[in-house]
């Protein structure tokens, strides 16, 4: 007589792995959200539910539940990710939106009429009050003195270029450009005029070599920056007015030098 003897096979359990595919998913989107610092709040959200579903679902693999340690791990890492990206989007967007209303803020105190009697005088361009009011009428090596920045014209020196109107002669000046503030300072942003003679006839910037670059780069805190320019007057001309705007958020200033 035989008997057949069967070994009872353990039941079939079936894996839970839902948790690890939901952290990688909603990791993958809420990294892909970070890089975009408006959706911080998005990647905030996406990567907190990304982490806490993957630890679960590596805790599930631990007591041989789940089966996809990988998945649940790049998921956790990537929701870990998206928190961090939500921070720097958060702040990045937050500094915008304040420069932003710092910007509207200036630009509407500058459209804010000024009180004449609020000068300083000859040689200061309104000194403590963010260099509002226009100093005219400043003479050769006068500083013209702002919130954050001081500027200066040298006198008008005889300039020889070829590229001259008939009639005409050219004259350089120096102009420096010192930055007083605790900010850098954008020397792009200044402009220079000239007008010759009492009908102040435009005086036309010369271009050569030599001058007519402008200012350029940054001028840090201490810091100056010093650029010629040169100007062709009328031969009969005795003066030469030069103005000079240091920027969107300084009014311009005059000098009024001898030439001929």
């Amino acid at each position: 007589m035989s008997y057949d003897t069967q070994i009872p096979q353990a039941p079939h359990v079936a894996m839970r792995n839902g948790l690890g595919t939901a952290a990688l998913t909603l990791g993958i989107i809420g990294t892909v959200s970070g890089l975009i610092p408006l959706l911080f709040w998005l990647a905030g959200i996406l990567g907190l539910i990304a982490l806490i579903l993957g630890l679960v679902g590596r805790g599930r693999v631990k007591r041989g539940l789940a089966n996809n340690k990988g998945v649940t791990t790049t998921g956790a890492v990537l929701g870990l990710a998206a928190l961090i990206l939500s921070v720097v989007g958060a702040v990045i967007t937050f500094t915008a939106v304040s420069d932003a209303v710092d910007e509207i803020k200036k630009e509407v105190d500058a459209a804010a009429p000024k009180d004449p009697s609020s000068g300083t005088g000859k040689g200061d361009a309104g000194k403590g009050d963010a260099g509002k009011n226009i100093a005219k009428g400043l003479a050769a090596g006068d500083t013209a003195e702002y919130e954050d920045l001081k500027v200066s014209v040298s006198e008008a020196k005889p300039y020889k270029t070829d590229q001259l109107a008939e009639g005409n002669k050219a004259y350089q000046v120096t102009v420096v450009i010192e930055n007083s503030g605790k900010g850098k300072f954008d020397a792009t942003l200044a402009t220079l005029s000239a007008r010759a003679g009492k009908d102040g006839v435009t005086a036309e910037q010369v271009f050569d070599d030599k001058v007519g670059t402008g200012f350029s780069g940054t001028v840090l805190p201490g810091k100056k920056s010093t650029v010629v320019y040169a100007f062709e007057a009328p031969k009969d001309a005795k003066t030469l007015s030069v103005e000079v705007s240091p920027g969107l958020d300084h009014e311009a200033s005059q000098w009024e030098l001898k030439i001929g």
